[in-house]
């Protein structure tokens, strides 16, 4: 008759946590259970789960932050995925010679800026405006949103440019720890104001770009709404196949 061994628990929280990590149920950036959630789950003495989690943590599954918790950071060995060109413009602009602020200051955030912030409509926020002229023209009108809190302390909201790009700006300043960001593309006509500033036709098409930034925890913490001359652009991204 043959004999089966069980693997040893502190293996079985591991494996069901990389599992859990690999079908997404704990995303990138977000905390995975306590210690105390973990023990009454597994039905594990709390030596075991911190081994587990030193397991995780030793090959790359997870890290922690002193006084914060833990968090995912990714499947270890996945190909890591460059930020594309056109995002990573957004993200680090510098308010240089080719960068005008059009407006800066609070304003109630606009819906797409609120949606994307987690905020309830019309919550203040601080808002740079700013429109990027290169040889062909004028090639993006943004606005930066930044949550009051979060921009209190730092450059954000005055109108002369700031040291270096804002996203940077903000996270030394603050001592944030930005993690990833998504983006939502769409095209439309131009406003108005749009055509005018951007120099084309009220018939030329636009691109939208909203680009969220998240902190490690998973939290949303400043938005960029961009308008592109679709004509003055073209989007250029890699990923990986497996």
């Amino acid at each position: 008759m043959p004999i089966e061994v069980a693997p040893p628990k502190y293996v079985l929280v591991v494996n069901a946590i990389q599992q859990r990590i690999e079908d997404g149920t704990y995303p990138p950036g977000t905390a995975i259970p306590s210690e105390a959630q973990l023990t009454g789950e597994f039905d594990a003495s709390r030596p075991v789960i911190v081994r587990a989690l030193g397991i995780l943590q030793q090959d790359g599954w997870i890290e922690s932050q002193q006084g914060k918790g833990r968090y995912v950071r990714s499947r270890p060995g996945a190909a890591a995925r460059r930020t594309p060109a056109h995002v990573a413009g957004l993200l680090e602009q510098v308010e240089d010679a080719g960068v005008s602020l059009l407006r800066v200051g609070p304003v109630m955030a606009p819906n797409r800026a609120a949606v994307a912030l987690g905020l309830d409509p019309e919550t203040p926020v601080i808002a740079r405006r700013r429109l990027v002229v290169a040889e062909v023209g004028p090639v993006e009108l943004s606005t930066l949103y930044v949550p009051v809190e979060l921009a209190a302390g730092t450059d954000i909201g005055k109108s002369e440019p700031v040291t270096g790009s804002p996203l940077r700006h903000v996270g030394q300043r603050k001592d944030v720890q930005f993690d990833h960001a998504t983006e939502r593309v769409s095209a439309r006509l131009p406003t108005a104001e749009e055509s005018e500033l951007l120099k084309i036709g009220r018939r030329d098409s636009v691109l939208t770009l909203l680009v969220t930034v998240y902190d490690i925890a998973g939290k949303p913490q400043l938005a960029i709404d961009a308008v592109l001359p679709a004509s003055r652009h073209e989007l250029e991204d890699s990923f990986p196949l497996r």
